[in-house]
């Protein structure tokens, strides 16, 4: 009689990652990366407008708005905090110059913009009359009776009780209030315009009037943040009962303040909380969020009601939605193709101005490129259905991304079963980091924190 002893497998030690915050960008928000888009595909770019459009995928429009009352320490958006009323004007007028060589063109195929968003800067920085011309521009060219949802962010300290008015009645359904700390001590030190009684304030009557959906941003690990602020925070927002909280962890870019005086101080790592204790931080708010109902609905956000509260351009980005960015610095996706818009204010206008659409550089991705991008963006959500991408590519993800989808397993970051690939919470906490398992060799520059 014999017996046959099977070795254990261990398993697979974690990867040990970067702790501190350092400059750079962290959050995965396309792909291929940013730095992949060349100003040789530009004419590829201007000959896919001249197609019709791609069967069954909808439309977006992006509209980017780049005036702030000042600059946050850590923005890294292209913004400018200059600007009198006569330069908004000729900047508005410059969109919609560009909006209607975009309208015109076949790749619109007839379509209706289901979502429509207002980004920056401050698009509430823009007064009511201001805000009326660009939309009722907008809305001559493509009109937006078949829009699910617009979304409008704000500064609170923009926001005049007849501004919100007015910002309603334009029919925006989702404003988006970029609090992102309820200190005001906090606030003062990363550079922020607002206060805590103008969120009071804004909040307060932005529920009054009757807005389907108001989302508060949060930022963990903000300059100076301590967990008692932190924890403070966490329980004023859910005082506010929002329909929806987007939790951001602080990131350090290279064109930021924060990274310019730690260049000029000397230091490589940024005065901002750790990895570690971002990630514990926002931990603890879901954690907290769901105590009192809420659902985390991705890796950024909690909301009170799935049922009723959608981010339907989000769900577009990652899903392949043709998405028509306009404005200075702004970027899209249009029939197969990523784009971007001049970063700097005087090109974008003189281009515009002078009868070209003011896009410096662009990409084709390939069939490939276009599966990894859905795939990692939509993991950002917590899960995706392995049949869906099937259906859409014709392969199976578990077969596609079979190693890296192991690897990530192993580690303890997924619970493979079925047809979901899902994220564990503390997967999810750090799948920005993650998603570079699914990087072609030739996109990867480095791994992040």
């Amino acid at each position: 009689m014999s017996t046959t002893t099977t070795a254990t497998q261990p398993t697979p030690a974690k990867p040990v990652f970067q702790r501190e915050t350092t400059a750079g960008n962290y959050f995965v928000a396309n792909y291929p990366p940013f730095a992949f888009w060349k100003k040789e595909a530009v004419p590829d770019f201007l000959a896919a407008l001249e197609k019709p459009p791609r069967p069954h995928v909808p439309l977006g429009l992006y509209t980017h708005i780049p005036f702030c009352r000042k600059r946050c320490h850590f923005c890294y958006f292209r913004v400018y905090t200059d600007k009198d009323a006569s330069a908004i004007r000729g900047y508005l007028e410059t969109v919609l110059k560009e909006f209607a060589v975009y309208a015109g063109k076949p790749f619109v195929g007839g379509r209706k913009p289901k979502f429509v968003y207002f980004g920056g800067g401050t698009p509430s920085y823009l007064s009511p009359d201001q805000l009326k011309f660009l939309t009722d521009g907008m809305k001559k060219m493509l009109p937006w009776d078949e829009v699910e949802e617009v979304t409008f962010e704000a500064e609170p300290g923009t926001l005049t009780d007849h501004k919100l008015q007015a910002i309603r009645d334009l029919g925006v359904t989702r404003l988006s209030l970029g609090i992102e700390h309820f200190d005001d001590h906090i606030l003062e030190t990363n550079g922020r315009a607002h206060r805590s009684k103008e969120i009071a304030r804004a909040y307060a009557f932005a529920r009054e009037i009757g807005f389907p959906q108001v989302n508060i941003d949060l930022i963990a690990g903000m300059v100076e943040e301590t967990e008692d602020k932190w924890k403070e925070a966490v329980a004023k927002a859910i005082e506010l009962q929002p329909d929806s909280v987007t939790i951001y962890q602080m990131e350090v870019p290279y064109n930021t303040g924060i990274y310019k005086q730690m260049k000029a101080e000397g230091k490589l790592v940024a005065p901002v909380a750790d990895w570690e204790t971002k990630r514990r931080w926002v931990d603890y708010a879901y954690s907290e969020f769901e105590k009192v109902g809420y659902t985390v609905t991705s890796a950024t956000t909690v909301v009170k009601d799935p049922a009723k509260v959608k981010f339907i351009y989000r769900e577009g980005l990652f899903s392949g939605a043709d998405i028509m960015s306009v404005g200075v610095a702004s970027f899209g996706h249009l029939n197969g193709m990523h784009y971007q818009n001049h970063h700097d204010f005087d090109p974008y206008l003189e281009a515009v101005n002078s009868g070209q659409l003011p896009v410096y550089r662009a990409l084709e991705p390939t069939a490939d490129e276009h599966y990894i991008r859905e795939f990692m963006l939509q993991l950002k959500m917590g899960s995706v259905s392995a049949d869906k991408f099937r259906k859409k590519f014709g392969k199976d993800p578990r077969e596609q991304f079979a190693k890296p989808l192991q690897r990530l397993k192993d580690w303890g970051f997924l619970t493979n079963g079925g047809d979901r690939i899902g994220v564990t919470r503390e997967g999810l906490m750090q799948i920005d980091r993650l998603l570079h398992e699914f990087f072609k060799p030739e996109h990867e520059t480095g791994r992040y924190a």
